[in-house]
């Protein structure tokens, strides 16, 4: 990518990229990833492990490495047909579940990006305040708010700028941040010894680093649709599974060591306590960097709500303008919910979290068995964007039927605060619905395309 371009307002909104439009090499995702996951929240994110589960340092790590590696597998395997297609993530969710059969999931997408708008806002505006007891959470937030709307004006090319620039600054806060607590301020000598592995509480912290990754799966594919298509699936698999592996794991894993030493639970200021030298910065460093992946949640959201709209409306493509007007107006509605929730944020943030579990799971199994084993990435484009569905229909009852069912089929493995299913209690609380979701939605939805058969003429056949 060439930041000379920078300047220029991308055009394109929810229309296929033409091949003579697409720029970049696989590594830029790399970047994109790596840099958008080095801040704030998923710092906090990894030290629930310790301060809500009350696991051991040892179990801890292994359940964020072992629950982002799996994870990261759906996210890079939805990356992968970005180049291929040339489309946005959620429109394509039409080729599998028909024009308005796909409405119910674009709708949660949209909300789920809201929600981390407002997350990470949040938490912005709270360290800020933290910091600069002057500065308001309400200036912090708004603050965060603008940066995001400023890269969803411009586009993805300035987005991919600001991942650039956090996946150096960042990460050079997280590597001083590592050597100045391990080997310069040191662990107390009981460190290793603070809380235990449990079963229950190893199970809900590879969950949440599973989910991080999957929750990833509607955004990937909006970044390597810009790619040549001779990028090739393979090495947008590998460039999106290291980045946001690695982008992961490393501010968790620091968030889990924090959280082992901070009374309280507070990582934020358990930072600036624990390293005053460097704390205040390494913070700073990290608020900032929040602005970055932000603005891809407004972009994605944008996105993601103008496929809503169009289903309706075939002739509502808009460019710039349009994105830019729907950007206000979704980067709002996460405003007032990050002031409103700015009080009790991490309890909402993970009911939040578990709740993405149970509604993201099927949509992802149901996606790539479609993608992957039932049309091998063959789909009408055209068809995405038009009222009928095109050959795709206005609802494949299957791919709807296999969705309910995968969302029902995780009810007796539920472990919230709200509801615990009657497997989990027999389970000691422990949450596998995300597993069983993955497994039996895939099962579900293969089977009755081989009995019933696929619904309309795939791409390749058609052709």
């Amino acid at each position: 990518m060439e930041d000379k371009y920078v300047h220029s307002i991308e055009q394109h909104t929810i229309q296929q990229i033409p091949l003579n439009a697409r720029y970049g090499k696989a590594r830029d995702l790399f970047t994109l990833w790596f840099g958008g996951n080095l801040m704030l929240l998923t710092f906090v994110t990894g030290s629930v492990s310790v301060t809500i589960f009350h696991q051991s340092f040892v179990s801890a790590i292994l359940s964020i490495i072992l629950g982002t590696l799996i994870g990261g597998i759906f996210a890079a395997l939805h990356a992968a047909q970005g180049p291929h297609l040339g489309v946005p993530q959620m429109i394509q969710t039409k080729g599998q579940f028909g024009a308005y059969g796909a409405l119910p999931i674009l709708g949660i997408v949209v909300i789920m990006y809201v929600g981390f708008l407002a997350s990470n806002a949040t938490l912005a505006g709270q360290a800020m305040n933290l910091l600069i007891p002057s500065f308001s959470q309400s200036s912090g937030i708004l603050f965060t708010c603008v940066v995001a709307v400023i890269g969803t004006i411009v586009g993805y090319r300035l987005i991919h700028l600001f991942t650039k620039i956090t996946f150096v600054i960042s990460g050079l806060a997280f590597l001083a941040a590592y050597v100045w607590v391990f080997f310069i301020q040191g662990l107390p000598a009981d460190f290793f010894a603070r809380n235990s592995f449990s079963a229950t509480g190893f199970l809900a912290t590879l969950s949440i680093a599973a989910l991080w990754q999957i929750a990833y799966a509607p955004y990937v594919s909006d970044a390597t649709r810009h790619l040549p298509k001779e990028t090739g699936a393979k090495a947008a698999f590998w460039a999106t599974y290291w980045g946001c592996g690695l982008g992961t794991i490393i501010p968790m894993c620091l968030g889990v060591t924090i959280g082992l030493v901070t009374p309280g639970g507070d990582v934020i200021a358990g930072m600036i306590a624990y390293v005053p030298e460097m704390g205040s910065v390494f913070i700073l460093i990290l608020v900032i960097s929040i602005s970055a992946i932000n603005s891809m949640n407004l972009y994605c959201g944008v996105l993601t709500l103008i496929s809503f709209i169009q289903t309706f409306i075939p002739s509502f493509m808009p460019l710039a303008k349009g994105r830019i007007v729907i950007s206000f107006l979704l980067i709002a509605i996460a405003l007032w919910i990050g002031i409103k929730a700015s009080s009790n944020f991490l309890p909402i943030f993970i009911n939040f979290i578990f709740l993405l579990i149970y509604v993201l799971i099927p949509w992802t199994a149901v996606n790539l068995v479609d993608y992957y084993w039932v049309r091998h990435g063959e789909y009408d484009v055209d068809s995405f964007f038009r009222q009928d569905g095109g050959i795709y229909g206005k609802f494949n009852l299957m791919a709807v039927s296999a969705y309910i069912f995968g969302v029902i089929v995780q009810v007796p493995f539920i472990a919230t605060d709200l509801y615990t299913g009657p497997i989990a209690k027999a389970l000691d609380g422990a949450d596998v619905s995300w597993v069983v979701g993955l497994i039996l939605t895939s099962i579900f939805y293969l089977m009755g395309i081989k009995i019933f058969g696929i619904k309309d003429h795939s791409y390749k056949a058609k052709n």
